[in-house]
C-alpha cells in the first residue's frame, strides 16, 4: 500500500502551531534562483513579521510578490549596516518581529547582514535562522570532490595584488576552498588560481545554480580557461568555483597504495594482491582486501560494458 502524502495545507498548519517569538531577528534564506527553492517556514516566517530587513528593496518586494506578500521593507545594505541596526534594535526592542533577507541565498555568507546580526546580539536580542538555499553548499553537494572539510573563502579582493596574497595563503590549505565570483571578473580570477595552485589540481564551476541555464564543470586548473573559452555562455552568470585542497600524505599514501594493488590484481588473486600491498605499504591487510575487492568488482562491470 502507498503512503499517503501529507498535503502542504497540513505541513503549514504544523509550522504555525510552533513559536515565534516577537523581539526577535529571524534570518531568512531565501533562493539562489529558482523561487520554488524558498522553505514552508519561511513563508511563514516573511508573512508573519511586521518588517523585512533586505539588501535591495526592488529585489525583496517582486520576490515576496510572487508568494502572495506584501510586507514594509527596510534597506539594509552593505552601506548602511551599521546605521540601520539601531533602528532595527529599536523595533525590536518594541516587540517587533523582523526578517532579514539578502537578495538571494544566505544573508550574512558574502552577503549583508554580519554587522546587523553582531549589533542584535550585541543588544542582547535573540537572532533565530531559517535554513534554507546556499550556493556554496549546493556546488559542494554536486562537486564530487571527496573532503570532508571545505574552506568559505568567498569574493576574492578586487585587486590583483590583495587577490594574489590571499591565494597564496591558501596554497597549502588541505580542505576544498570554495569561491564566488562575479561574470565580469571569472576569467581573471581563474587565471589567478591556475598561476598560483598546481595544474593538476580539480577545479569546479558551478554556474547559475538552480536557473535555466545551470551548468556545472569539472575539470584539472590546466584545463579551465581553455574550458571557460570555448563558449562565450560558459562566462556568462554568478559562479561558485571549488578548487581541490593540497593533497596530504594521507591521501598521497593512499593513491599509492591504491596503484600498487590495481597493479597487482592483474596477476595475483583478491587475497594476495592485499598481502603483498600489505607488506610493501604498511597498510592493514583487511582494509586493502575490501578496497582489492571493490577495484576486482569495477573492473569486471567495465568489461562487461566495453
Amino acid at each position: 500500500m502507498a503512503e499517503s502524502v501529507t498535503p502542504v495545507s497540513a505541513i503549514m498548519h504544523d509550522v504555525a502551531q510552533q513559536t515565534f517569538p516577537p523581539g526577535t531577528l529571524y534570518v531568512v534564506a531565501t533562493p539562489i534562483g529558482n523561487v520554488g527553492d524558498i522553505t514552508l517556514r519561511a513563508l511563514h516566517v516573511l508573512n508573519l513579521v511586521d518588517a523585512v530587513a533586505c539588501e535591495d528593496t526592488r529585489n525583496t518586494r517582486q520576490l515576496l510578490s510572487r508568494y502572495g506578500l506584501n510586507k514594509p521593507l527596510i534597506a539594509a545594505h552593505q552601506h548602511n549596516e551599521r546605521e540601520i541596526a539601531d533602528k532595527l534594535i529599536a523595533r525590536l526592542q518594541a516587540g517587533e518581529r523582523i526578517a532579514l533577507v539578502s537578495d538571494a541565498g544566505t544573508p550574512a555568507v558574502s552577503d549583508p547582514g554580519a554587522r546587523i546580526v553582531d549589533a542584535v546580539r550585541a543588544a542582547k536580542l535573540p537572532v533565530t535562522p531559517l535554513p534554507g538555499a546556499s550556493a556554496a553548499l549546493a556546488a559542494l553537494s554536486a562537486s564530487g570532490l571527496v573532503n570532508d572539510q571545505f574552506h568559505f573563502v568567498g569574493f576574492l579582493p578586487s585587486k590583483a595584488g590583495q587577490r594574489d596574497t590571499v591565494l597564496h595563503g591558501l596554497t597549502q590549505a588541505t580542505a576544498t576552498m570554495i569561491f564566488y565570483e562575479a561574470p565580469h571578473r571569472i576569467e581573471e580570477t581563474v587565471a589567478a588560481l591556475a598561476s598560483v595552485f598546481e595544474p593538476q589540481r580539480q577545479i569546479v564551476f558551478a554556474r547559475e545554480l538552480s536557473k535555466l541555464f545551470e551548468e556545472m564543470h569539472r575539470c584539472a586548473l590546466s584545463d579551465a580557461l581553455s574550458w571557460l573559452g570555448a563558449d562565450a555562455n560558459h562566462q556568462k552568470g554568478e559562479f561558485v568555483l571549488l578548487v581541490e585542497g593540497v593533497a596530504t600524505d594521507i591521501d598521497t599514501q593512499q593513491a599509492e597504495a591504491e596503484r600498487i594493488l590495481t597493479i597487482l590484481l592483474e596477476e595475483c588473486s583478491v587475497r594476495q594482491a592485499a598481502v603483498l600491498a600489505a607488506r610493501i605499504t604498511g597498510k592493514k591487510k583487511n582494509a586493502l582486501y575490501d578496497r582489492a575487492l571493490e577495484i576486482k568488482a569495477s573492473s569486471s562491470d567495465d568489461s562487461q560494458l566495453a
